[in-house]
């Protein structure tokens, strides 16, 4: 085996961690909708509420499970959330109602998108100061790396095997790879284990670390977190309702699918500089910037008809996603220190899965009462323009606290 250095063994933890969260992401299970609802005889609609549901339910029980990756030993919780990845991609193979449906969608959603993510987001942030930003890029291209692959194997496999047999599949390759990964890369690791222990760094030994309890009572939390909300929930009700948009724009059906290939080339330019511009000037200072692309977008979509401004709005935001990713993971722990990281991240992260129930939600009840996606666009501006605004009436006061400074 590559005897790899402690950093990289880290990274690659990461990375893999964060492309096995693809099977919990709603890109990855949208792609067994069709076959689920044909089996089940649902609706949209009902598929949907189905989905909503479950999912706020994950981001509920995320904020008290994420926490526990503070008091365990790396190692420990990652088998655990193996273990529950594993058993979720199981399950998930056995529904035959829409019960059964609602219990493995919260399964996917909880072991994927929010522990999966959870655990490999929260280590790198703990672990990695200097290079923390660098860091976070690298593994956020494991995400990226299954968008590009998963959608066309899948498709592919679905013309050979049932739905089914890809869930067993899937469950064979958890089981065997992911222990074999943690074993090799996080086996020593402990919640004191930091990048370069040899290198003094005054700054990260400095910097107080926030009970969640305490994090709760600090007003630019919540600033901060409406901030980093916005992009989930608004590219989220873009991704489930893009059937609508190219309708109301007149759009032909390759326009979306193309600027979806923009989105995802942008989004990947954009991480590679992200985590660069974090390591030399911090999230706390680059994070008002993170919107900025998004609210640009959401205007153009008010504004333009014409398709070539689709590849402008999701262009624009790739951006803002690029961003979010490093700088969402970074600035907490630039702000609120790391040993008590996971339970912010826990609380962080449930929000952020709550958000895209929320904008799925939001965007249908919109359209379903005449709403055009010119007024669903403006909203959507409004709400990201005012909490921008926020932001930068308190930009001056995101900087961590000192130990030596009264608490």
């Amino acid at each position: 085996m590559i005897n790899l250095s402690l950093n990289k063994k880290i990274l690659l933890f990461g990375f893999i961690f964060t492309f096995f969260s693809s099977f919990g992401q709603s890109f990855f299970l949208g792609l067994f909708n069709p076959s689920i609802r044909n089996e089940l005889d649902i609706s949209h609609g009902q598929f949907g509420t189905i989905y909503a549901i479950a999912t706020i339910c994950s981001s509920i029980v995320l904020i008290w499970f994420g926490k526990k990756i503070d008091e365990y030993k790396l190692i420990n919780y990652s088998i655990i959330v193996i273990s529950i990845l594993f058993f979720s991609s199981v399950f998930f193979s056995f529904i035959n109602n829409i019960y059964v449906l609602v219990v493995a969608i919260f399964l996917m959603r909880f072991s994927g998108q929010g522990l999966m993510s959870h655990t490999s987001s929260t280590t790198i942030s703990r672990y990695f100061n200097k290079r923390r930003g660098r860091a976070l890029s690298g593994i956020w291209f494991g995400l990226s790396l299954a968008e590009f692959i998963l959608p066309v194997l899948i498709v592919f496999l679905l013309t050979f095997y049932s739905w089914r047999t890809i869930w067993h599949f899937i469950s064979i390759i958890i089981i065997t790879v992911l222990p074999l990964v943690v074993s090799y890369t996080i086996k020593n690791i402990t919640i004191d284990s930091r990048e370069g222990t040899n290198i003094k760094n005054k700054n990260f030994i400095d910097i107080k670390s926030w009970k969640r309890s305490e994090v709760l009572k600090d007003f630019r939390f919540y600033i901060i977190a409406l901030n980093m909300l916005a992009l989930p929930w608004i590219a989220t009700g873009v991704f489930i309702y893009q059937s609508f948009i190219a309708e109301s724009k007149l759009w032909n059906i390759y326009v979306i699918p193309k600027s979806f290939m923009i989105y995802s080339i942008i989004s990947i330019l954009t991480l590679i500089f992200s985590g660069f511009l974090v390591d030399k000037f911090t999230s706390r200072k680059l994070i008002p910037f993170v919107n900025m692309p998004l609210l640009i977008g959401l205007i153009i979509l008010y504004l333009f008809d014409n398709p070539f401004y689709a590849y402008i709005f999701f262009g624009l935001m790739g951006i803002s996603n690029g961003l979010a990713n490093v700088l969402g993971s970074s600035l907490w722990a630039e702000i609120y220190g790391v040993r008590f990281l996971g339970g912010i991240k826990a609380l962080t992260t449930a929000l952020m899965v709550f958000s895209t129930a929320f904008g799925t939600a939001l965007f249908g009840f919109l359209i379903d009462n005449g709403y055009s996606i010119e007024n669903i666009a403006m909203i959507s501006a409004i709400y990201v323009g005012i909490t921008l605004i926020m932001l930068v009436f308190i930009k001056s006061s995101i900087e961590p606290k000192n130990i030596q400074q009264k608490t």
